[in-house]
C-alpha cells in the first residue's frame, strides 16, 4: 500500500465514522517510529487545503500519517474542514521525515553557506519552533526570504533566525498523480 492511499484511505473512512483498518503487512512496513506531513491541495489550481506534521517519531510511521492526514484534513486552523464532496478534487502528498539534526554554524554567512534547497528547516528559539519542508523552496527560493518567512511562522520578529537553534532534515515525498 502507498503511503497516500493510507492518508486517502484514512480520510475516507472518517466521513463515515469508522477508523480505517490497517492491514498487518502495513503495520510491519511502517511499523518503527517516524515523523511525517500530510498536504492535501486542490487539483485544479494546486492551491493549499491543508497541511499538518509531525516533528518528533512518538508513533509508528503508518499512525503518524494515518492523525496527520485527518489533520490536514479536518484540523489546520487555517481551511475550514474538508468535506466529503471536496475529496474527491484533493490530491495528496506525504512527506516522511528523516531524524532532524541541528545545524551548527559561526554567523549568518556560515549559516547561509551550508542551507540548500533539498532540506527541510526547524527554527527554534525559546518556546517558538516553525518547520518549512523543503517544498516551500520552491515559493521562498531566496534563503534570507526562507529564513524570514519561518521566523514569521513561528511568531517572532522576521530577524530571529540570526539567532535561533537551526535544525535540518531530508523528506521521502509520494504525491498522488
Amino acid at each position: 500500500m502507498k503511503l497516500t492511499e493510507l492518508a486517502r484511505k484514512t480520510i475516507e473512512a472518517s466521513f463515515y465514522g469508522k477508523k480505517f483498518e490497517v492491514a498487518e503487512s502495513v503495520k510491519k512496513k511502517y511499523g518503527k517510529p517516524g515523523t511525517s506531513f500530510v498536504t492535501l491541495t486542490e487539483k485544479k489550481t494546486g492551491d493549499l487545503r491543508g497541511c499538518i506534521g509531525s516533528l518528533e517519531a512518538v508513533q509508528p510511521l503508518y499512525a503518524d500519517i494515518m492523525a496527520n492526514a485527518l489533520n490536514a484534513a479536518f484540523r489546520d486552523p487555517r481551511f475550514f474542514p474538508l468535506s466529503k464532496d471536496e475529496l474527491k478534487d484533493v490530491k495528496i502528498e506525504v512527506s516522511v521525515l528523516s531524524e532532524a539534526k541541528m545545524l551548527k554554524y559561526k554567523d549568518e554567512e556560515d549559516l547561509l553557506g551550508k542551507l540548500n534547497h533539498k532540506i527541510g528547516i526547524i527554527l527554534k528559539k525559546g518556546y517558538a519552533t516553525a518547520t518549512f519542508l523543503p517544498q516551500v523552496w520552491e515559493q521562498l527560493p531566496d534563503k534570507i526570504d526562507f529564513l524570514e518567512h519561518l521566523s514569521l511562522k513561528a511568531g517572532l520578529n522576521k530577524d530571529a533566525w540570526k539567532s535561533a537553534e537551526i535544525w535540518y532534515y531530508n523528506v521521502k515525498v509520494e504525491k498522488e498523480r
